[in-house]
């Protein structure tokens, strides 16, 4: 995947997965009830600051808080840019 978009310093740029449209069991989930998802892919890192390299690289799928980074909206697709700092986790 390619965006134009280069993050600056500590910021990484996450691709958030897709909130579940139904339950298990079949049921619809209304719009206003549908929670943020709090895990999505990196799709592009910056370069890290002189004292801290990055840790989470291109492809990672990572865990993030819930009101972490800033929503953006790129060729019809919806981003979050982040300081690595706001990132919890990487899922192996």
């Amino acid at each position: 995947m390619s965006i134009n978009i280069k993050p600056l310093a500590d910021r990484v740029v996450i691709e958030p997965i897709a909130v579940e449209e139904k339950t298990a069991s079949g049921i619809i989930i209304p719009d206003a009830s549908k929670e943020k998802p709090l895990k999505g892919t990196v799709v592009a890192v910056g370069p890290g600051k002189v004292d801290e390299p990055m840790t989470v690289k291109s492809g990672d799928t990572v865990l993030y808080g819930q009101y972490s980074g800033t929503e953006v909206k790129l060729d019809g697709t919806n981003y979050l840019i982040m300081r690595e700092a706001d990132v919890f986790g990487i899922l192996s």
